[in-house]
């Protein structure tokens, strides 16, 4: 299997160097909008702190944390009114008393698209007959797998292999591979992790179904594009919490850092070279079983139209109920400064269960 990675990535490579890459700051930008509705409540600080299903895709080191034999989600979405609709389920289980393994899909779309390119028929009649619809879909497929290093005491380490598949209807479809790398660390109260996504940069080869835009692009003079290559750079996330009780009540603060190597972002620190993003969530417990959750991201700076700036940051909450095994978590996404028609509500189901439940 190593072997095989390795000639992936060369070949990979060998192309990179002879022909054009494109490298933009938001490729694959669908990873980035996160799973699971109490990342979402806190802001999506989650990598020092995850510790279910879900560490698949936020820090797959988290898988070890799972105290049941097998952990299930399913989580359903929806942005920009409902125009775009975002689906995610994943299943994972331990291995043995070192291990874990974890399996996920996402899938962020757009369906039932017009194309309206026939619209007038041969006479310059309107047919709405011939109008066809189409979809735009993106799909993330993780397999992770984690390991504990008992030599290193609360040592937790995990990667994800991950296969990228794009496709906006017929006319253009991208298959993607990447690499993440998280580790986790335990210190009484503490919580540390790390995550490195796109470690070795996750390449998408795109093909272009050129013959069905050949029309399009005569009339707007635009060069016919065959294939491309399109490259998402590696992104550092580093996190820290801390957990303390009192009576039946748990508080659990929790810090994320997003280090971006892509040049400069609208964030709250930011240079030349790349740019840090901090997260800061809060969920706070009773009894294990009612959860209220708050967050902090997406520090900007944003232009008045004379030129001055004013900082923004989107806030985020949620509750989360949790019963002999059954998890329903909710979300609040995109408030504060954001007008209304962009909330995002955010909807997870969990479920728990040991061998001795079947």
């Amino acid at each position: 299997m190593q072997k095989l990675l390795i000639i992936f990535y060369l070949t990979c490579f060998s192309f990179a160097i002879q022909a054009q890459v494109n490298t933009p700051k938001y490729a694959n930008e669908f990873l980035a909008l996160g799973v699971g509705a109490r990342a979402a409540a806190m802001g999506d600080a989650q990598v020092a702190i995850v510790d279910d299903v879900t560490s698949g895709y936020w820090n797959p080191a988290g898988l070890l944390n799972q105290t049941n034999d097998y952990n299930g989600v399913l989580q359903h979405a929806v942005y920009f009114s409902g125009i775009a609709k975002f689906d995610y389920a994943a299943f994972s289980m331990p291995l043995d008393s070192l291990s874990a393994i974890g399996f996920s899909i996402i899938r962020f779309g757009i369906d039932d698209i017009p194309d309206t390119r026939f619209l007038y028929d041969a006479n310059g009649a309107v047919n709405y007959d011939n109008v066809r619809f189409f979809s735009a879909a993106d799909y993330g497929f993780f397999a992770s797998y984690a390991r504990k290093l008992p030599i290193l005491g609360g040592l937790n380490i995990g990667g994800n292999f991950k296969i990228i598949h794009r496709k906006a209807g017929q006319f253009a479809t991208g298959w993607g591979f990447g690499l993440d790398a998280g580790a986790q660390y335990k210190l009484k109260q503490w919580q540390f992790g790390a995550m490195f996504r796109d470690i070795t940069g996750t390449f998408t080869a795109w093909s272009y179904n050129s013959d069905s835009l050949t029309s399009t692009f005569t009339q707007t003079g635009n060069i016919i594009p065959s294939t491309s290559l399109e490259v998402a750079l590696p992104r550092l996330v580093l996190g820290a919490a801390y957990q303390f009780n009192y009576k039946k009540f748990g508080f659990l603060p929790t810090l994320d850092v997003i280090i971006t190597f892509d040049g400069k972002r609208n964030t709250l620190f930011k240079s030349s070279l790349g740019a840090i993003d901090p997260v800061v969530g809060l969920e706070i417990s009773y009894a294990s079983i009612a959860f209220v959750r708050m967050g902090v991201k997406n520090y900007q700076e944003l232009k008045n139209f004379d030129g001055t700036t004013y900082p923004i940051a989107e806030t985020t909450f949620g509750l989360g109920f949790n019963y002999r095994g059954i998890s329903l978590d909710y979300a609040l996404t995109s408030v504060g400064e954001q007008t209304e028609s962009l909330y995002t509500h955010v909807f997870s189901f969990m479920v728990n269960l040991d061998k001795k439940d079947e």
